[in-house]
């Protein structure tokens, strides 16, 4: 009998670039977890995963390391298993452990987490994966929770359209030219010992934050991303005041909004404002004016298409393709640090609200979002709401906590109210 070769599918360009950046003390990890409004039985979120997983074949994979690129095949071992959490989350996978798993699945006393491996997926598909989860979880509580609005049939096929690479079906004919970006303020602190991560979490009202963005007539987003451009440029006064360097975040922008797909795999595009403070002295206003002005003038359809098919045309490249990956996946990490990491001071992500069917509304309290660590020793931050409360989270392995503490600090001088939780 002739056995059935494994299937196997291609990593996308940002899946490839996640792969290589792979090490032992490093990868590419999030998490999102959901307070609910009861204790977490840990049997019964068992079986939800067990019965979404088949649904949601993208994340039942494992990475491969092949002879020119890493690829994905199916993952055909048992679990992945639910688990007690753990005090410092977002730690690295490790391809061949842990049954070669990419997703993890944490619960603790009323809250669920999971953590995926970013070459799997955005924070916009996971989202759709866990909104998923969570209704069969409570589905298996005893709860009457419908199909729709969000919440994905779990007796459907998985949808050919749910596993497309959205970045090669809308690669365009023209590409920009790749520059070199000046490098900024590093924000770099004190390293921790591997296995330490600190999580810092702030619950503010969103009501309220609402009201203060719009007093300076911009969206909550532009608004954060403006107080922590101004607590890093406070930060760089105090620390080297003589050598002033640009101040930039890196912000992940979701392209569903742009190009229309039913993708769950990777399909982001990172911009940069920045705040260069070697013009002059920029009040809070003209920080929020530029940062304003920034998102309009660069989040369009033409500037980001032309940047992800730069990052698709390297992935067809003959040439490349040819090279070996272990002399590929040196050149990749080394350009990353000059591309990804040198012209950043910080990472912000808000994938904004997280909306479920009315039925489940009263089952979750709130919603909590981790990005991982960086391959630096500073933070990095992330934002996410539910109902009336918005939570963000810094998170990084250094010692240090200037960044939140100043950030929060900031927020409270503006009228807004804090609640703060650690693992410090």
């Amino acid at each position: 009998m002739k056995r059935e070769r494994p299937r196997w599918y291609k990593l996308d360009s940002a899946g490839i670039l996640y792969s290589a950046l792979q090490t032992e003390e490093y990868s590419a990890t999030y998490r999102f977890a959901a307070v609910m409004a009861e204790p977490v039985d840990p049997d019964a979120l068992q079986r939800a995963v067990d019965r979404t997983m088949p649904r949601f074949p993208g994340f039942a994979m494992r990475i491969r390391h092949g002879v020119f690129w890493h690829y994905l095949e199916p993952n055909h071992a048992p679990g992945p298993f639910v688990r007690p959490d753990v005090s410092d989350p977002c730690q690295p996978f490790r391809f061949r452990e842990d049954g070669c798993w990419l997703i993890r699945f944490y619960y603790y006393e009323r809250r669920i987490s999971i953590e995926v491996f970013h070459a799997l997926s955005d924070g916009a598909g996971a989202l759709t994966f866990f909104r998923a989860l969570l209704a069969e979880y409570l589905r298996q509580r005893g709860h009457e929770i419908p199909v729709g609005n969000g919440v994905l049939d779990l007796d459907e096929p998985p949808r050919r359209e749910e596993q497309e690479d959205a970045y090669s079906r809308y690669a365009g004919p023209h590409t920009d030219r790749l520059r070199r970006m000046p490098k900024t303020f590093s924000n770099t602190g004190t390293p921790e010992p591997f296995y330490t991560f600190h999580v810092t979490m702030g619950f503010v009202p969103l009501d309220r934050l609402k009201e203060q963005a719009g007093r300076y007539k911009v969206s909550v987003t532009e608004y954060l991303a403006a107080v922590l451009l101004q607590v890093l440029l406070d930060q760089q006064e105090k620390k080297n005041p003589h050598r002033k360097r640009q101040v930039a975040l890196a912000v992940p922008i979701n392209l569903r909004t742009l190009f229309p797909t039913q993708t769950l795999h990777n399909f982001i595009m990172t911009v940069r404002p920045f705040i260069d403070p070697a013009l002059g002295d920029y009040t809070f206003q003209e920080i929020i004016a530029q940062v304003h002005h920034f998102m309009r003038l660069h989040v369009n359809r033409q500037e980001l298409q032309s940047a992800f098919t730069r990052n698709v045309r390297f992935t067809r490249n003959r040439l490349l393709r040819l090279v070996p990956i272990f002399l590929k996946t040196p050149v990749m990490s080394r350009n990353y640090r000059r591309q990804g990491v040198d012209p950043f001071s910080c990472t912000f992500t808000n994938p904004g609200a997280f909306e479920v069917p009315d039925a489940m509304r009263p089952h979750i309290q709130r919603m909590e979002v981790v990005l991982g660590q960086a391959t630096v020793p500073r933070c990095h931050c992330a934002a996410i709401s539910y109902g009336n409360t918005m939570e963000i989270t810094f998170a990084g392995t250094q010692v240090e906590t200037d960044t939140e503490r100043d950030f929060f600090r900031f927020l409270v001088r503006e009228g807004i109210p804090v609640r703060i939780e650690s693992n410090r």
